[in-house]
């Protein structure tokens, strides 16, 4: 029986190196076709014209492409854009495009859906369908970075779209390594930000990695009761845990951990939970980035108001903190913070494009 072949887009530049030199294939060759797949974006052998005809023949026979495909995309009213992306196995995710940030942004998933269930978030409603493979989340990046024309051009990555990043560590740490490196689209660390609900054991590992990137940590509470309730999977860990674990976080000069803290209505916004936050983080490097609820049907929350907003921000800033107040883009096309969600009854109709 046949072998089937492998997929050249999960393969680190060293993993890749190694599967060639099995087929008596020089080293620079890998960094060559490495360079295609990660940096241009290309999907079939024939269109690299550095490699020898004899040699992307051999490739063809040996190795698969399993790139995420477009299905269609949406664009918002502030110019934001929402990717429906379908991958090999028939399952879909959602990535999202926003640019002048001030920089460009992709926001992009880990996961197709999500196991923290958190209660003011659409993908946390869908559940965990499965983990994404470390080329399906390096691929959403330079399939993006190809089709907006962004190969030589700075922006930063988010890991906020679909899933909880620290869930699915080994992937998502493998996924950064082959966007980080020089052949493929040689991002930094500072224009990477992951963001977590705090899981301890992937936060502890994550602090002894060699490419750190920026950390967010999604707090949304300021008491363990009121935590646990909006984040089911919270409840085996205490927040005193969490920012200590926070507090032994190696951060660069200059740099802070952002904590995220979902505002609503009559639930998180009062002026003790204005207080409590301070006194959680007055020893920290922290930034506070509030962000007032995206409304949506199934999400049994309420907004705060505008007035109740500031006056919570103003509060938090009083303390010393440095605290911003984020604003929502891709409302209009169900792509802000929280929104992110594929239901069986909207995954086969297209978007508009």
């Amino acid at each position: 029986m046949r072998e089937a072949k492998q997929d050249i887009a999960e393969f680190e530049l060293n993993e890749l190196e190694t599967e060639l030199a099995a087929l008596g294939v020089q080293p620079f060759h890998a960094r060559q076709l490495y360079r295609w797949v990660h940096n241009r974006g290309l999907e079939h052998f024939e269109g690299m014209t550095d490699l020898s005809q004899s040699l992307r023949v051999q490739l063809n026979q040996t190795f698969k492409f399993s790139t995420p495909q477009i299905s269609a995309r949406r664009i918002s009213n502030d110019g934001t854009e929402k990717f429906l992306f379908t991958l090999a196995d028939g399952k879909t995710i959602e990535s999202v495009f926003i640019p002048d940030t001030p920089a460009m942004t992709f926001c992009i998933s880990t996961q197709a859906g999500c196991a923290m269930r958190c209660r003011f978030c659409l993908t946390g409603q869908m559940g965990l369908t499965r983990h994404l493979t470390a080329g399906e989340i390096a691929g959403q990046v330079r399939v993006l970075v190809r089709e907006l024309g962004l190969q030589n051009r700075r922006f930063n990555l988010v890991l906020m779209g679909m899933g909880e990043p620290l869930h699915n560590y080994d992937a998502t740490m493998k996924s950064l390594r082959m966007i980080a490196a020089p052949e493929g689209l040689a991002i930094t660390p500072r224009r990477v930000t992951l963001s977590t609900v705090g899981i301890l054991p992937g936060l502890k590992r994550l602090a002894s990695e060699r490419w750190v990137p920026n950390l967010a940590v999604s707090l949304h509470a300021t008491t363990d009761k009121v935590r646990h309730a909006l984040i089911p999977t919270s409840r085996n860990q205490r927040l005193a845990d969490l920012i200590d674990a926070c507090r032994e976080f190696p951060i660069k000069h200059r740099e802070r951990i952002t904590f995220e803290y979902v505002l609503l209505a009559g639930v998180n916004d009062t002026t003790a939970d204005a207080n409590r936050l301070a006194t959680l983080l007055q020893d920290l490097r922290a930034k506070v980035n509030l962000i007032p609820l995206n409304e949506a049907s199934g999400i049994p929350f309420s907004r705060p108001s505008n007035q109740q907003v500031n006056r919570f921000a103003q509060l938090v800033a009083s303390s010393g903190l440095v605290v911003s107040v984020r604003k929502s883009r891709g409302r209009d096309i169900r792509a802000a913070c929280g929104q992110l969600i594929i239901k069986d009854d909207c995954s086969t109709q297209p978007l508009n494009n």
